[in-house]
């Protein structure tokens, strides 16, 4: 079963100029606090892995955690945090990864994932792709099979996607400016 999203649309707010002169910024929040629109896109990224016998669902810090627990939940799967550094109590793996302008680092339990269970991985937003591949980096250090990469958003002109050809991409909406 698939869900069309589009109109979901009609529920995000833009906002030009932000966090930069130039920047057309989808905001999501105004998506978040509809109760119907969010049902509604949980309810997409479920029916898209149901029956794809997932173990895990990684949110990565923040907006991920907004996705990822309710997907978990729907998919009776686990859920693990994808954080910042310094974040986590108990031994965890890193990656450091570019930004545009610096570096920034993800991390995770070591003891997060076994070997050869299968994730999904889910983020507000696939924009360049850097957050994403960092976090499909620990995946594979800690041996977990990537099942999917879920993101709530896509940004089709900055072509993020190019970057994850090996692997199974949803985007629930989509955006080309």
């Amino acid at each position: 079963m698939s869900y069309n999203c589009e109109p979901l649309k009609s529920l995000v707010r833009t906002v030009p100029d932000f966090p930069k002169p130039g920047i057309l910024f989808y905001d999501i929040t105004t998506l978040l606090k509809d109760k119907a629109g969010f049902a509604q896109l949980i309810d997409a990224f479920a029916a898209y892995y149901i029956g794809k016998e997932i173990d895990l669902v990684l949110g990565i810090e923040a907006r991920g955690f907004i996705f990822g627990p309710a997907l978990a939940y729907r998919l009776n799967a686990g859920f693990v945090p994808v954080r910042k550094p310094n974040k986590l109590p108990a031994k965890a793996a890193r990656v450091t990864y570019d930004l545009e302008y610096g570096s920034d680092s993800l991390e995770i339990h070591l003891d997060a994932i076994q070997p050869g269970q299968r994730v999904v991985i889910v983020d507000d937003l696939l924009a360049t792709g850097g957050t994403m591949q960092a976090t499909v980096q620990l995946v594979r250090q800690l041996g977990g099979e990537i099942a999917g990469l879920g993101f709530a958003v896509e940004l089709d002109f900055l072509k993020g996607r190019e970057k994850f050809q090996e692997y199974d991409v949803l985007s629930l909406l989509h955006y080309d400016e």
